[in-house]
């Protein structure tokens, strides 16, 4: 049914979108519908995580220096040489997930079926590479030692470059117990026990003369402030309360402890977008091959799923931005 209007002048202007507003299926209108209320969902994170950045941005980690890993490669620094190949396998899945569009509109379920899969492959290696990041980056890679203001030391050669804990500092003989429920106050329990202490850490610096403390208040040239050999173990032995390796929701000895909750909300929310998206391609791909979008004349169920794709990597854009580049 469509619907008439008369305007002053007496024409009648009628809008032909009758059921199928903007020409676009049930189905279709409902995807756009989810995926504007998904993008405002996204920018309520990017934007709370801007306006923490901005509060403390003379403390924030560094991306160059946080994410330098590759694969097969450790021990060699590459910044965001890792990242920018997940970005780019992510961006050429939408390229194939457009090329299975257009085949679907071609009615070609060859060639659908091949660009689907293809799709699928670089959401698993995406996927993948992130869950591998997610790993690097709660293990960490040279350990520091958090403050009781809760700020994070971590340790340079005279030359700037990091030092990590293992290259110093030897764990003394004695073994401390876990704190847990059972052998203690019943309503508190540690974590996983870092491999050195305060004390052991404070021993391996005064042996080595050439390693100096740094803390992750950046200077006016957006560098980290070094401390010198005397400052370095004045602020170490006043001030220094647990070895920190590695990142979770409470420490990060990378810098501030907000990065990696952020880190790990943001990116895991996305994350599992990208899991749920190569799920539902999979179905769609099972389909395509059973001949059920063939029968049907219509691969529109392809359509609604590329759609889905191509958010996903249009945040995968913004997520980046704010992550790794800026």
């Amino acid at each position: 049914m469509s619907t008439t209007v008369a305007n002053a002048d007496t024409h009648e202007k009628t809008w032909g979108g009758g059921n199928e507003p903007l020409k676009a299926s049930y189905g279709k209108m409902m995807m756009w519908f989810f995926i504007v209320s998904d993008a405002l969902t996204f920018s309520g994170f990017l934007a709370a995580y801007g306006f923490s950045r901005f509060k403390f941005i003379d403390a924030w980690p560094i991306a160059d220096e946080v994410f330098t890993h590759v694969p097969f490669l450790h021990g060699q620094e590459l910044p965001m040489i890792y990242v920018a190949f997940m970005t780019f396998v992510l961006i050429m899945s939408s390229v194939t997930m457009v090329l299975a569009v257009d085949a679907g509109h071609h009615l070609n379920k060859a060639k659908v079926t091949l660009y689907m899969f293809l799709t699928i492959i670089g959401g698993l290696i995406f996927v993948g590479s992130q869950a591998w990041e997610w790993a690097t980056f709660i293990k960490g890679d040279f350990g520091a030692v958090q403050t009781k203001g809760g700020n994070i030391l971590q340790f340079v050669d005279t030359n700037g470059h990091r030092v990590a804990l293992r290259d110093f500092v030897v764990a003394g003989e004695g073994e401390r117990v876990q704190h847990e429920r059972k052998n203690g106050i019943w309503f508190v329990s540690e974590g996983t026990l870092p491999t050195y202490t305060v004390e052991e850490v404070i021993a391996g610096l005064e042996k080595h003369e050439n390693i100096l403390v740094r803390n992750q208040i950046l200077d006016e040239h957006g560098h980290k402030t070094v401390l010198t050999r005397a400052e370095s173990l004045k602020q170490l032995k006043a001030n220094g309360k647990r070895v920190v390796e590695g990142a979770n929701l409470h420490v990060n000895e990378y810098g501030s402890p907000l990065f990696a909750d952020f880190f790990f909300f943001i990116t895991g929310f996305h994350g599992f977008h990208v899991f749920s998206g190569v799920v539902i391609n999979i179905i769609i791909f099972f389909n395509v091959v059973l001949g059920t979008y063939e029968r049907r004349k219509s691969y529109e169920m392809v359509e609604k799923v590329g759609l889905y794709w191509h958010f996903v990597d249009l945040v995968w854009v913004f997520v980046f931005t704010f992550f790794y580049l800026v």
